[in-house]
């Protein structure tokens, strides 16, 4: 397998389930409210921010692998936009997981050679270097989550 390929399938196990932790996020997330979701705990980020937070990066890839300029900025990537509904919530699920689908197909489309280039300049590193933070801060966020999610539910009790 490629190490284009092994990237790609890399990040659809943490988002869609396989790999050797046997957590992703829409297994956790699959039975999360939206209330649920908004509720803060202690002082930390809500699963809603944190899932937007993933996502912001892997739309700003996404972009990227698609041509465009990289146009994100870490001082936005927890700017939730307002959850109010279960349907605001399922919409922020569906263009996350449809970003980590499309950003893991591109990677696997990716010419190898590709991986060692810039990321659109040389102070951001390699592709290679991104994907992998990428999937990296994924992994740490959905910890973070996992937690929270206990906590949340736990205190139903």
């Amino acid at each position: 397998m490629s190490l284009n390929a092994q990237i790609s399938k890399h990040l659809k196990d943490v988002y869609f389930g396989g790999n050797w932790t046997s957590v992703n996020f829409k297994d956790t997330l699959a039975d999360i409210t939206w209330q649920q979701a908004t509720t803060k705990v202690y002082q930390l980020n809500t699963i809603a921010t944190l899932v937007y937070h993933c996502g912001y990066y892997l739309s700003a890839l996404y972009r990227v692998l698609h041509g465009e300029p990289l146009n994100a900025k870490d001082e936005y990537s927890f700017n939730l936009p307002s959850v109010q509904s279960q349907r605001d919530w399922e919409n922020l699920l569906e263009k996350t997981f449809a970003d980590a689908a499309h950003c893991a197909r591109l990677i696997k489309e990716l010419p190898e050679r590709k991986l060692n280039d810039d990321f659109t300049d040389r102070k951001f590193g390699s592709y290679y270097r991104n994907m992998a933070g990428i999937i990296e801060h994924s992994h740490y966020h959905l910890g973070q989550i996992v937690i929270i999610k206990k906590i949340i539910l736990s205190e139903r009790k």
